[in-house]
């Protein structure tokens, strides 16, 4: 009986020891714990100060707990919840405290208030560390796309087999998993949910699908509905999270879709005539040369000899193959190069009308080779190395406008926040 009086005395007394000591190092400014030393045996740990860089070591020591029901078991307190064994618990988001014992030189144990340690999260950086299971999911669910969308995309890649004014389609795909693989770093890293908004608009695709073939077949909403199905895919497994950093990917597939053939003539038949109507206007600048236009068709009489046959600005010269690459690649550029949001819209604006006017170039320099110095260079391959130099030219001024604009407008630098040392001199 007087065996537990004493101990209970002592037990007492020692608690109340760490309590007056505890508060001594609250005192202490700047005491850093490392959480990496966090152990259920509460090993030498260190306190780092903040003022000196020195560290601190503590040795192991016992501390009586009255939470855990006076089994009298010297634990460690951490964030306050060990069990009744004496084995901590350690919540990754909440508190915790730890006792530290005696240090080496100086007072016994002392009770500390800690920070929680970080829960640290593993970082993926590359393709290769995904799952073999993410894979084959991948795969199974692009054989099946694959599979419905099989006559589709045959025609689409036929299309570009055949007619040379879509002949880039086969470089829009690799732009997009492109623009994927640049944001690979967040799409790998994200905590992705299944979307139902998405499953609901991929039942709407899979149904109207069909429906378009048989009922309205309406031919360009097919390959559309395609691509708004393979989006839907992604809203559905990977929410608005992934389609963040998905859309304009998945967007961007539509430069790869031929357009319609009414559609394509009424684009590029104003287009022929403006280029028709200007180049006229540059040959009647060339002395002793006199030019007319009717529709395509420009007659030329230099020195008094009518050419025969007269120049035609034909399909191919109407800038529409220039047009629909440059559109595609402009845009790539847009999203690959930061920059503020309007410098953006006033490059994707610009593209039309640079377009433009490198095929108005064409068109004269055409002109002028075919008047000046020999019908055959300005046909056959000589033509097509023409057209193809008008690409460098388009992105020539595409990049001194973006140039232009970044000189022109210097966006404020962000408020820099840090430390501030401030030494005095001696």
């Amino acid at each position: 009986m007087t065996d537990n009086i004493t101990s209970s005395i002592a037990e007492g007394h020692h608690f109340a020891e760490n309590r007056k000591r505890a508060a001594q190092i609250k005192e202490d400014q700047g005491l850093i714990y490392k959480p990496s030393q966090v152990g259920t045996d509460c090993p030498r740990s260190f306190l780092r100060s903040k003022s000196g860089g020195d560290e601190k070591h503590f040795a192991p020591f016992s501390v009586f707990d009255r939470r855990q029901g006076g089994s009298g078991r010297s634990t460690p307190d951490i964030a306050g919840s060990a069990t009744a064994g004496g084995t901590p618990s350690l919540s990754p988001l909440g508190d915790a405290s730890l006792r530290l014992g005696t240090p080496h030189g100086g007072r016994d144990g002392n009770s500390v208030r800690t920070s929680p340690p970080t829960q640290r999260l593993v970082r993926r950086a590359g393709w290769r560390e995904l799952s073999v299971h993410s894979y084959v999911k991948m795969v199974i669910i692009g054989g099946l796309f694959v599979y419905l969308f099989y006559n589709e995309i045959e025609t689409i890649v036929g299309k570009w087999l055949t007619d040379s004014s879509w002949s880039h389609g086969f470089l829009i795909p690799l732009f997009s998993l492109y623009f994927i693989d640049q944001a690979k770093g967040k799409i790998l890293n994200l905590q992705t949910k299944p979307n139902y908004l998405g499953l609901f608009f991929l039942i709407c695709g899979i149904v109207f699908y069909p429906l378009n073939i048989v009922h309205f077949q309406y031919g360009y909403f097919r390959p559309l509905g395609m691509i708004a199905t393979l989006g839907a895919i992604v809203l559905f497994l990977g929410g608005w999270r992934l389609i963040r950093y998905t859309w304009l990917p998945i967007a961007f597939l539509v430069f790869a879709v031929p357009l319609p053939t009414r559609y394509y003539v009424s684009l590029t038949m104003p287009m022929q005539q403006w280029a028709a109507k200007v180049t006229t206007i540059l040959l009647n600048l060339v002395s002793e040369m006199e030019a007319t236009v009717s529709g395509v068709v420009i007659d030329v009489v230099y020195r008094g000899q009518k050419l025969d046959p007269p120049l035609n600005v034909a399909e191919a010269c109407s800038g529409m193959r220039l047009l629909m690459a440059f559109l595609a690649l402009g845009v790539a550029m847009a999203y690959l190069h930061y920059r503020p949001i309007w410098q953006r819209i006033v490059l994707l604006a610009s593209i039309i009308p640079i377009a433009i006017f490198c095929n108005i170039v064409r068109v004269t320099a055409t002109g002028f080779i075919y008047i000046l110095i020999h019908p055959r260079y300005a046909q056959g391959i000589y033509h097509d190395l023409l057209g193809m130099a008008m690409l460098p030219l388009a992105f020539g001024l595409y990049g001194f406008l973006a140039w232009f604009m970044s000189s022109l407008f210097i966006e404020g630098d962000e408020t820099v926040t840090g430390d501030i040392v401030i030494r005095r001199k001696k």
